[in-house]
């Protein structure tokens, strides 16, 4: 889907420096083992940013932070698959830039990358450079790690291929056995995302009752049943690790940037012909905001408002909305919303997979890190040593340019919530990442 964003005013952000909390102990392992640290994920954990993959976000990954502070408590080496350039692939990445809208407004929003493309060797195998700690593949979702030869159906599927450049045998390899084949002592595991993400920013185009097709949400039976599979797989050799749970995805700002009554009439008359407009159907309108209309085959005439709690994606084409009428003359196309019942499915595989992960992080007898709860606490503000972070696309620093992934701050504050339960679970003393060396967005 080729996304279309929105234009913002063009502004400066000073982030104030600050020192780092000082932890009062020499850092220490405590009950864990952090000698060989391996990550388990999809493109949280690959470190993607800004819609594509690039060297600068593989750097900048949770587990490559995680792993430079267990490296101050007798932590091993930890080594990444790393890209060689952050043109990103398998496309431009998104930066900031001056952008002019279809009524004529200038502004600042996401554009492509124009910079130099070092993306030469990207395609490459370098699986003989491993084995490698982080496993984080874009894209990957809990129920493919059972697949065999999952590195070219991925590609088949119009994924990056990112499992083909270190899967030894792309065509054979099941993403189980190449976790099996890292020998972790410890382990962060955060897998699942790609489960009901991809039904989501789809616009709910799925079944949403657990097709397990590519674009719908995974049925839980197999979903569980590959979950416990890959838990058995870390922990057969006595490896100790976190089990990290799903966020709640509509809170994120691929969903909630563009908000649901965003039709905002400056004019009585402008509110009067739009009432006068669908008077057939007894929509009416005001001066100020009102519900953008989207589409709805089953309501009379197949449009609607848009209701509290249903969401406008961030892909919806912004020129769309401001010069083709779309949510005031036009509904806006079923693709680009989520609806309440489509919101509801998403919110009870969220739940029902996080039970899931509950359960089998209990019977390993491991503590789980709880993402749903955490970053829920970025709606009204996280603070850092002079730094507050928030999920406002652009300005807020946590988010990247796609509306979904971290930026390297956000991903350091993951890091530091995975750090606060690894210490309390593991009587250990790592010490956390200082926020304030990551950047959030970059402004031109």
């Amino acid at each position: 889907m080729k996304a279309t964003y929105y234009s913002f005013a063009a502004a400066a952000l000073f982030m104030t420096a600050c020192k780092p909390t000082i932890q009062g102990d020499a850092p220490h392992k405590g009950n864990a083992d952090f000698s060989n640290y391996v990550a388990i994920g999809n493109s949280l954990t690959a470190g993607y940013a800004d819609g594509t993959l690039y060297r600068e976000g593989q750097i900048n990954s949770y587990p490559n932070m995680l792993a430079t502070q267990f490296k101050l408590a007798g932590g091993g080496n930890f080594k990444q698959p790393l890209l060689p350039g952050n043109f990103g692939w398998p496309g431009a990445k998104r930066v900031l830039g001056p952008t002019l809208g279809c009524d004529g407004v200038p502004g600042l929003g996401p554009i492509l990358y124009s910079g130099p493309t070092d993306t030469s060797g990207s395609n490459l195998n370098i699986s003989a450079q491993g084995p490698f700690n982080n496993l984080g593949v874009p894209g990957i979702r809990c129920i493919d790690y059972t697949l065999s030869g999952y590195g070219a159906i991925a590609q088949v599927l119009g994924g990056v291929g990112y499992a083909s450049r270190m899967y030894p045998n792309p065509t054979i390899d099941k993403p189980i056995d190449i976790a099996a084949k890292s020998n972790a002592t410890f382990f962060t595991l955060w897998l699942g995302n790609n489960d009901v993400l991809g039904y989501a920013t789809g616009g709910g185009e799925g079944k949403g009752t657990g097709g397990g097709q590519p674009n719908d949400i995974s049925p839980l039976v197999t979903f569980e049943a590959a979950y416990r599979a890959v838990a058995d797989t870390l922990t057969a050799h006595g490896a100790k690790g976190i089990f990290i749970n799903l966020p709640d995805v509509t809170s994120i700002p691929f969903f909630t940037t563009i908000p649901a009554k965003g039709l905002v009439l400056a004019r009585q008359g402008q509110a009067d012909s739009l009432t006068a407009a669908y008077a057939a159907l007894g929509f009416k309108f005001n001066v100020g905001a009102n519900p953008f209309i989207i589409q709805d085959s089953s309501a009379p005439g197949g449009m609607r408002p848009i209701a509290a709690g249903e969401f406008i994606l961030l892909t919806t084409p912004q020129d769309s909305i401001k010069c083709r009428g779309w949510g005031s003359l036009k509904p806006i196309p079923k693709r680009f919303v989520l609806d309440a019942k489509e919101v509801g499915y998403v919110q009870t595989a969220t739940a029902n997979f996080n039970n899931v992960i509950k359960t089998v992080a209990g019977e390993k007898k491991m503590p789980v890190v709880d993402m749903f709860s955490y970053l829920k606490t970025l709606q009204t503000g996280i603070k850092y040593n002079g730094l507050t972070l928030t999920p406002t696309f652009v300005s807020g620093g946590a988010f990247s340019l796609d509306g979904v992934h971290l930026t390297p701050r956000g991903y350091a504050l993951a890091a530091n919530e995975m750090i606060r339960v690894i210490n309390s679970f593991y009587q250990s003393n790592i010490p956390s990442v200082d926020i304030t060396k990551y950047r959030g967005v970059l402004f031109p």
